[in-house]
């Protein structure tokens, strides 16, 4: 069982990065995600969140990152685990599997 139950944090926006133009929206790529977590890690919990970068919340946290990722123009979108940037673009399950599995997590 994980040690503690992770954070993911999707940041993206409703139209597509000028970058990322055949790649699925930042909303399809947080459905995508979660779905795929939720079956490799079937009872594991963990929160995933989606935080539009144009319109992020009042949490003072994901604000200041919402507003790095528009500054530093960065692919989105873009997936944080615990903090730690694990994806950009187009995420790659591989990585944020190999991250998840430090804090714990076990595939059945």
């Amino acid at each position: 069982m994980p040690q503690k139950e992770i954070e993911i944090i999707v940041y993206g926006a409703t139209q597509i990065c000028p970058s990322c133009v055949n790649l699925p929206s930042s909303k399809e790529t947080y459905e995508w995600l979660e779905a795929a977590i939720s079956r490799k890690y079937k009872d594991q919990p963990f929160t995933i969140t989606y935080v539009d970068i144009f319109n992020p919340p009042e949490d003072e946290e994901k604000k200041a990152f919402a507003e790095e990722v528009i500054e530093e123009d960065l692919f989105y979108p873009v997936v944080l685990l615990e903090g730690k940037i694990v994806g950009e673009g187009n995420p790659r399950l591989k990585t944020i599997f190999a991250e998840m599995e430090k804090y714990g997590y076990t595939s059945e």
